[in-house]
């Protein structure tokens, strides 16, 4: 099934763009590009803008005039100043300026599947998204369990998560949800990290695939910059009052 490290992607030289993201530990949305362009080879210079809240003057908002129009991360910005301030218009604006690494699968029919995976992750699942918000430091299994047994529309939106995963990996073969890792990859490697912080239950070729996917390069530094983080935001911690 090939190498789960490999990204099917040649390294980009050049750097000319800057992608302004969150907290590690905490900002999902931020993951998903930071991700897709350090495991497919794209090179960009980080901008860590940190969470301290999301008030109108906080510092947080205060450092995004002018680079966001909406205040929020993750923002590219080209060489020329122009600004892409939503994670799929970002991914669509890569894989055109990078046809050569195959962002998106090569056959128009799995395309157009990972195009739909990757909206529906967009904008659905709000449920899970919700009650178990991104916290890869913390280890909350019994959260997960609780959520699992009282919440009908969390167990919804896992069960739907596990049907899409598996009929991609069973079209595809792996090791990724299209063979070489994509941008539905980068694309629900949040949620995967959900899934482990939470303890949810998923089936045996899901729960590989999350190991494939956490061993990727990008993946696994991104953790490792998650990892070593040391802020607690009381406002991103429904479930602790501290670390550890």
């Amino acid at each position: 099934m090939g190498d789960p490290g490999a990204a099917g992607c040649a390294p980009d030289l050049e750097i000319n763009m800057k992608l302004y993201i969150g907290n590690k530990n905490y900002s999902s949305w931020s993951m998903r590009p930071w991700v897709l362009m350090k495991q497919c080879g794209i090179d960009f210079e980080e901008v860590m803008v940190r969470f301290d809240s999301f008030d109108a003057g906080s510092a947080f908002k205060t450092a995004l005039q002018g680079v966001s129009p909406t205040g929020k991360v993750p923002v590219l910005v080209d060489d020329d100043g122009l600004a892409i301030w939503d994670t799929l218009a970002i991914a669509e604006f890569l894989a055109e300026r990078h046809p050569e690494k195959a962002l998106w699968p090569r056959n128009a029919r799995r395309r157009a599947l990972a195009r739909s995976m990757c909206a529906e992750m967009h904008s659905g699942f709000g449920a899970l998204r919700s009650h178990c918000p991104q916290n890869i430091e913390a280890h909350l299994p019994e959260v997960g369990a609780r959520l699992m047994a009282e919440r009908a529309d969390v167990r919804a939106d896992l069960a739907r998560l596990i049907a899409l995963w598996e009929q991609a990996l069973e079209l595809s073969g792996g090791p990724f949800l299209f063979g070489a890792f994509s941008i539905p990859d980068a694309y629900f490697a949040p949620v995967a990290g959900r899934i482990r912080t939470y303890g949810l239950p998923v089936s045996a070729p899901v729960a590989a695939w999350i190991e494939r996917l956490w061993a990727a390069p990008g993946v696994a530094a991104w953790v490792a910059d998650a990892l070593a983080e040391q802020d607690f935001l009381d406002f991103e911690e429904p479930y602790r009052s501290g670390r550890g």
